[in-house]
C-alpha cells in the first residue's frame, strides 16, 4: 500500500553520517563496518531504495541544526549563521538528489496530485523518485525573519520551533519556559506564509502558547502519548485531544526509548523489551480512542533519526518493513478504510486542506 512517512532525517544522515541513500540499506551498513564515532554504525535502516521497495513514495524530509549557547550541552553550532549555513548544505544535497532523479520536492497541490499520479500509475517502481515535503525541526538556523522567508522560497512547508534543550524561539524537550518574542513572532510570520505548524518537541508551555497564537495548519510529525509512556517528549491526553480539536494528524515515532517505560539508553534492547511495530500501534491506537476515529493518525517514522536498528522495533529490519503494518491494524479491527487513512489518507488529506 502507499505510504507516507512524515518525519525522516535524511539529509542529515546523508552529511552528518556520511551515508550514501542511493545504495541499499546493506550496502551503507557493509561501508560503516568497524565505526565507532555514531552509536549506530552498521544499524542504519533507511535508503531510498528501502523507501521503494516498501512503497513509501512520499515523505516529510528535515533539516536540522541547533544552535548551542555557551552554557548548553547540547550538540550543536556556535552561532545562527553556522546553523544556517549547515541547514543549506543539507538542501544542497535535496537539489543534488532531485537533479539526479532519486527524489522529488513537493511544494504545492499541483506538485503532490503529480506526485501520486506517478506512483499509483504502475511501472517500474524502483525508478521513481521519492517525493519529499521539506521540513525544518528546530527553528534555531532562522538568523532572523527574513531568513524564513528564503526559506519558504526554497521550498519549506512545515516548522517545528522547538528541538531538544532551550532554543532561540522555543524550550522543546528536556525544558521548559514560555516562547519568547522572537517566537511568538515567528509563529506569526509562519501564518503569513503558509508554512504548517508541527507542534512535535515543543515544552509544555510552549505548546499551549503556540496553539493558542498560531491560527493555521497544525500536525505532530513524530510523537506518542504520555499516558503510555510517561516523558515530557510526549503527548498527555490533554494535548493530543487540543490537537484533534486543531484538525492535526499525529505521525507515530519509532524510537524505542519512547515506546518502553523505563527504557535505559545502552543497555535496553528492543528484542529484550519486546518493543515491536505493534508497540507503535498501541500508541497510535491510544490516539484513535480519544478521537473517537482513526483521522488523526499516521507514521512519522523518525528511523535512523540518530539511531538504527539498536533502537528500532525488533521485527523491523528496514523502513520496508513499514508494508508490515497494515495487516497488524487489521488485526486489531481496523477497516481498511481506516488502514488506508493511516498509511496515507490523514496526511494526503492534510495536504489537501492546508494548501487548497
Amino acid at each position: 500500500m502507499f505510504t507516507i512517512d512524515a518525519h525522516l532525517d535524511l539529509s542529515m544522515n546523508a552529511l552528518e553520517w556520511n551515508r550514501d541513500l542511493t545504495r541499499s540499506v546493506e550496502e551503507i551498513n557493509s561501508r560503516e563496518k568497524g565505526l565507532t564515532d555514531k552509536p549506530d554504525r552498521e544499524n542504519a535502516i533507511v535508503s531510498l531504495p528501502a523507501l521503494r521497495k516498501g512503497n513509501i513514495g512520499l515523505v516529510v524530509a528535515t533539516q536540522i541544526a541547533r544552535y548551542v549557547a555557551p552554557d548548553n550541552s547540547l550538540p550543536g553550532w556556535n552561532s545562527p549563521a553556522q546553523a544556517w549555513a549547515q541547514t543549506q548544505g543539507q538542501l544542497a544535497w535535496y537539489q543534488a538528489m532531485v537533479e539526479q532523479g532519486e527524489m522529488a520536492q513537493i511544494r504545492n497541490l499541483q506538485e503532490l496530485n503529480a506526485h501520486i499520479a506517478l506512483w499509483e500509475n504502475g511501472g517500474d517502481q524502483a525508478k521513481k523518485p521519492v517525493g519529499f515535503i521539506l521540513s525544518l525541526e528546530g527553528a534555531d538556523s532562522i538568523v532572523n525573519l527574513d531568513y524564513l522567508e528564503k526559506a519558504y522560497e526554497s521550498g519549506l512547508r512545515a516548522l517545528g520551533p522547538a528541538h531538544y534543550g532551550p532554543g532561540r524561539y522555543a524550550h522543546g524537550t528536556d525544558a521548559s519556559a514560555p516562547l519568547n518574542e522572537n517566537g511568538k513572532a515567528l509563529l506569526r510570520k509562519m501564518d503569513e506564509l503558509g508554512i504548517i505548524l508541527d507542534a512535535t518537541h515543543l515544552c509544555d508551555l510552549a505548546f499551549w502558547e503556540a496553539l493558542e497564537i498560531f491560527k493555521g495548519h497544525v500536525w505532530a510529525s513524530h510523537n506518542n502519548c504520555r499516558a503510555l509512556v510517561d516523558h515530557n517528549r510526549q503527548f498527555s491526553d490533554e494535548m493530543i485531544k487540543a490537537l484533534i480539536d486543531r484538525g492535526a494528524v499525529i505521525g507515530g515515532a519509532m524510537d524505542a526509548w519512547m515506546l518502553s517505560p523505563g527504557w535505559e539508553r545502552g543497555k535496553s534492547t528492543p528484542k529484550e523489551r519486546n518493543v515491536t511495530l505493534n508497540t507503535v500501534l498501541d500508541h497510535l491506537d491510544h490516539i484513535c480512542q480519544i478521537a473517537g476515529n482513526a483521522n488523526h493518525i499516521g507514521i512519522g517514522s523518525d528511523l535512523d533519526g540518530a539511531f538504527g536498528k539498536e533502537q528500532a522495533p525488533h521485527d523491523l529490519n528496514s523502513i520496508a518493513d513499514l508494508n508490515k503494518v497494515p495487516d497488524l491494524l487489521r488485526l486489531r479491527g481496523y477497516s481498511d478504510q481506516d488502514v488506508a487513512k493511516v498509511m496515507h489518507g490523514n496526511w494526503l488529506n492534510f495536504f489537501n486542506k492546508t494548501w487548497s
